[in-house]
C-alpha cells in the first residue's frame, strides 16, 4: 500500500484528502506544519509527499528544499497542492508536480497515482530566475524568524530574573516570620514560659517537627536562589571531614529508628583536615542522605565512605540498595527543581532543589558533585547497586583574603 505524507494545515482539506486516497488503497499519514511535516518524512519514508505551500512554521518551499537535501528522499515525489503559490518557483525548488486548490475529486487518486508511477512535471526555461527569487523570499523569511526568536529569548531572560527575584523575595518574606515562630516553639518546648501539661508537650513536639520541616524547606530556597544568581556565600574554616560526616549520620532520624541499616567507611579523627564551610558542607551530607532514605525501601542499607584522593580532593560516596535512577536522568538531578516524577500525585515529596544545592556547595569548594546509578560500589563488604552520589571537595580550596564571608560565582 503506497504510503503519502499529507502537510496540511487546515483539518477540513486533510480530512478530505484523506477520504478521497483512503479507498483508493492509499496509507495516508498527515502533518499540521512545515516542521511536523519534515519530521514525518524522516520517520515515517512515505512514497509520495503532499505539502502544501502555506503552511506554518516552515512553508511549503521551505519544506521542500529540506526533504530535496536528504539523500532517502531525493527520489521521493514531492507534489505542491495549494490555493496560494507559484507553480515555476514550486518546481523550482524541487517540487515534482503542481496541484491547485480546489482540487478535482473525481480525477484526484488517480493524478496522485500518475506520479507515483513517473509522472513529473518540467520547469520552463525561467527556472533560475524563479529559484533566485525563492531563494531570497526564503532568506527573508529566515531573517524574520530570527528576529522573533531573539525576542523570544529576551523575554525569556526577563522572565527568568524575574522568577529569581520572586523566589529571592518569597524566601526572605517566609524566612522573617519563621524567627519568632522557631524561637517561642522553643522557649515553650523548654519549658521556659511555664510547665505544660503531657498532652502540650506532644502537641508542641509535632509543631517543632513541622516547624523544623518548613524551616528546613526555606531554608533550601534561600540557597537555590544564591546558587541561580551566582552568588552562595560561604564561610570558611578548618574542619575535620569524617567528624563532619559522623554528625550528618546523627542527624538522620532513618538509622536512629532503624527503618534503614548503616554501614561506614570513616577514617579516623584528625586525618581528613582541609578548609571549608562546615554548616554547607554538613547540609549537603543531610541532603544526600535524606535523598537516599527517601528512595531505600523499609530494611535497606545506605553505605557511606569518605577518603582522599591523589588529586588532593576529599570524596564522599553515599550509595545506597534502593532501586536507582534511569541513567540518562542521572545529570538532570543536579539541575534546580529537576524531578523524575514532579506531578502533584507523586510517591516522593520534595521540591527538586536538594542535589542542585548539593553541587553549588561542591563547585564553591573547588570540587563538583555527581550520580552513579548503578551504583557498582563495595563499602564495608557490602555491595550497592542502587545509586551513588558522590561529592567531591578540594582539601584547600581558593581561601579568601579574610574569615569574612567569600562569595563563589
Amino acid at each position: 500500500m503506497p504510503k503519502v505524507l499529507h502537510i496540511e494545515d487546515d483539518p477540513a482539506n486533510r480530512l478530505l484528502v484523506r477520504k478521497l486516497l483512503a479507498p483508493a488503497g492509499f496509507d495516508v499519514v498527515d502533518a499540521a506544519d512545515g516542521l511536523e511535516g519534515v519530521r514525518k518524512a524522516f520517520d515515517e519514508h512515505p512514497d509520495l509527499v503532499l505539502v502544501d505551500l502555506a503552511i506554518p512554521g516552515l512553508d511549503g518551499y521551505e519544506v521542500t528544499l529540506r526533504l530535496r537535501s536528504e539523500p532517502s528522499l531525493h527520489n521521493v515525489p514531492i507534489v505542491a497542492i495549494t490555493a496560494e503559490g507559484n507553480r515555476e518557483a514550486s518546481l523550482a525548488v524541487g517540487c515534482d508536480g503542481y496541484l491547485q486548490k480546489p482540487i478535482d475529486a473525481r480525477s484526484f487518486a488517480e493524478t496522485v497515482r500518475g506520479y507515483l508511477q513517473g509522472r513529473r512535471e518540467s520547469p520552463s526555461e525561467h527556472t533560475g530566475q524563479h529559484l533566485l527569487l525563492q531563494s531570497q523570499r526564503i532568506v527573508s523569511h529566515l531573517e524574520e524568524k530570527i528576529a522573533e526568536l531573539s525576542s523570544a529569548n529576551r523575554r525569556l531572560v526577563e522572565l527568568d530574573q524575574a522568577k529569581k527575584e520572586f523566589y529571592r523575595n518569597i524566601s526572605h518574606e517566609l524566612a522573617t516570620p519563621m524567627t519568632p515562630i522557631v524561637g517561642y516553639i522553643k522557649l515553650l518546648v523548654d519549658g521556659e514560659l511555664g510547665e505544660l501539661t503531657t498532652p502540650q508537650q506532644k502537641a508542641l513536639r509535632a509543631m517543632d517537627d513541622c516547624v523544623q520541616r518548613l524551616r528546613r524547606l526555606i531554608d533550601n530556597l534561600l540557597d537555590v536562589t544564591a546558587l541561580e544568581t551566582g552568588r552562595m556565600r560561604f564561610a570558611p574554616r578548618e574542619y575535620d571531614l569524617a567528624e563532619i560526616v559522623r554528625l550528618a549520620i546523627g542527624r538522620q532520624p532513618a538509622f536512629d529508628a532503624g527503618r534503614l541499616r548503616l554501614v561506614a567507611d570513616l577514617p579516623k579523627r584528625g586525618t581528613l583536615i582541609g578548609t571549608g564551610d562546615v554548616d554547607r558542607i554538613g547540609r549537603a551530607l543531610d541532603q544526600i542522605f535524606d535523598n537516599a532514605a527517601k528512595f531505600v525501601p523499609q530494611g535497606g542499607t545506605v553505605g557511606v565512605r569518605a577518603r582522599r584522593l591523589p588529586s588532593g580532593h576529599f570524596e564522599i560516596c553515599i550509595a545506597d540498595t534502593g532501586p536507582g535512577v534511569p541513567s540518562e536522568k542521572t545529570a538532570k538531578l543536579f539541575e534546580p527543581f529537576y524531578q523524575l516524577d514532579g506531578s502533584p500525585t507523586r510517591s516522593y515529596g520534595g521540591t527538586g532543589v536538594g542535589l542542585a544545592i548539593v553541587r553549588g556547595v561542591a563547585l564553591g569548594h573547588g570540587g563538583d558533585a555527581r550520580m552513579a546509578s548503578p551504583a557498582n560500589e563495595e563499602i564495608v563488604g557490602v555491595r550497592f547497586n542502587g545509586a551513588a552520589v558522590y561529592l567531591v571537595l578540594a582539601e584547600t580550596p581558593d581561601a579568601p583574603e579574610s574569615s569574612r564571608p567569600r562569595v563563589f560565582s
